[in-house]
């Protein structure tokens, strides 16, 4: 076939003659090295160098404009078209993610850690698109087509018309996707496919590139939409990694911890949509169920009021979402206390800490800090930052906040309280979860919310006094 030919170009003299540069790639991480060694300097691994297929190191002998190509189209920025009709497959959570639905001819690209429901997902998803009437393929890399029809019957899925087949030859499923012409193609994974015009084993960075760009190319040619799942290293990169990224049209990452039911689906990158939209699951005993109000499931558990938790009022995507946050702070028998943060950026924690210290006058020296956002959850939001010095505050003083309240705002280094955006969307968010009280900082667009009483400090100073009678 055409579309595989060319994927790495041999060796070939330079200008001058010289030999074109060898470079080395770590599969871990995909760093690039001038040269081999024993451990990668980029993640640490070991023993995960290998050399790259050699590109030239300089113009051939012969420029590209020695031969003609095609003319091609050019049209006006201003023109009108038609936007492309979009797919939906009947679960809200994942149409929100993909910005509405399927979009054809694009390419996507899943990671998630092992086990966590990559493929689970996928192919609920297959089995919604064809009995939508999308013809789907679902081809695997790491299971024969036996044990996921055995994964698809303890799902409840035997009947949907979804096409199995259990390959990693690329050329092979190249040739099968231009005969059949689905419209949806799942590949599982992209580690596991093999190029064998590439010099390199499957799975390295040579090979992932090749076959990521070559899935994608045959994508935007056919009209078809192709689905990778790629899987993630112990830094929460996907294996092989940021040159496969660039490539596709969407990146979503399917974050969870093992000991919870929750799964959050992340849209980090799309081209059709909002990116760092969310699509809540709940992993049950038939697969991955959709939650479509996941403020309401986040604080299903919280029972009465206790010191060091505190409510906020987060936004992901274009979605509020409320979450808990616990923080608890011990006396400490070490020399240097310990800050231990799940779900959050330590970083940050260490800023609350100092900014506390230094202009509210809230020590937290000798103390051991640990922080968790409850549920599972990741809040990477700034406006986090005032919830998290209300917990804070909260275990130090072993005073418990009221339950009916919610929290949100920006600290600075200055103690001063920025707003956050979307502040009406939190709010209503909050009263029709049954919150009736709100603390943000003065400032901002904010509508009034019926029923919700809204405490608004100008600076952490005044957060402090007036919540806890400090400062």
């Amino acid at each position: 076939m055409k579309a595989l030919q060319g994927l790495e170009e041999p060796p070939v003299l330079g200008h001058q003659g010289r030999m074109a540069k060898t470079t080395f790639s770590c599969s871990a991480c995909g760093a690039s090295h001038s040269r081999w060694s024993g451990r990668c300097d980029g993640c640490g691994e070991w023993n995960t160098i290998s050399q790259d297929v050699p590109l030239s190191a300089g113009p051939a002998k012969k420029s590209l404009g020695g031969k003609r190509g095609q003319s091609i189209t050019l049209t006006d920025l201003s023109t009108e078209e038609t936007p492309p009709p979009r797919t939906l497959c009947g679960v809200e959570e994942l149409d929100r993610v993909l910005g509405g639905g399927l979009v054809p001819a694009s390419a996507l690209l899943v990671g998630g850690d092992p086990g966590i429901g990559k493929s689970t997902l996928l192919l609920q998803a297959a089995a919604r698109f064809s009995r939508a009437g999308v013809k789907t393929i679902y081809i695997s890399g790491e299971e024969a087509s036996a044990q996921v029809r055995m994964r698809a019957r303890r799902l409840g899925l035997e009947d949907a018309p979804v096409q199995l087949a259990a390959e990693t030859n690329l050329r092979n499923i190249l040739t099968t996707l231009e005969a059949e012409k689905p419209g949806l193609a799942i590949i599982d994974s992209i580690q596991t496919m093999w190029a064998d015009n590439v010099d390199s084993a499957p799975g390295s960075v040579s090979q992932v590139r090749a076959a990521a760009h070559e899935l994608t190319t045959f994508a935007k040619r056919h009209g078809v939409s192709i689905v990778m799942v790629g899987h993630v290293t112990k830094e929460g990169q996907i294996a092989g990694p940021r040159v496969v990224e660039h490539m596709v049209d969407t990146v979503l990452y399917f974050e969870g911890e093992r000991g919870h039911q929750f799964r959050i689906l992340r849209a980090v990158k799309n081209r059709f949509g909002p990116a760092d939209e969310i699509g809540v699951f709940e992993m049950t005993g038939k697969g991955l169920a959709q939650v479509t109000n996941p403020s309401a499931l986040f604080l299903s558990e919280r029972g009465t009021p206790s010191p060091g938790s505190a409510v906020f009022a987060g936004i992901e995507g274009t979605r509020p979402v409320l979450v808990e946050l616990q923080a608890l702070v011990a006396p400490s028998p070490h020399s240097q206390p310990r800050r231990t943060v799940v779900g959050w950026d330590s970083g940050r924690l260490a800023m609350i800490l100092a900014v506390l210290e230094a202009r509210c006058g809230v020590p937290f020296a000798g103390l051991d800090v640990y922080l968790n956002v409850a549920g599972g959850m990741k809040v990477s939001e700034p406006a986090a930052d005032l919830a998290v010095a209300a917990a804070l505050l909260s275990a130090r003083e072993d005073t418990a906040l009221p339950a009916d309240t919610v929290v949100f705002g920006e600290i600075s280094l200055s103690g001063a309280l920025r707003p956050a955006p979307q502040t009406e969307n939190r709010l209503k968010e909050a009263q029709k979860l049954g919150f009736t009280s709100a603390i943000a900082p003065a400032g901002g667009k904010t509508g009034t919310v019926a029923g919700l009483t809204l405490t608004r400090p100008s600076d952490l100073v005044g957060f402090v006094g007036e919540t806890f009678g400090a400062g």
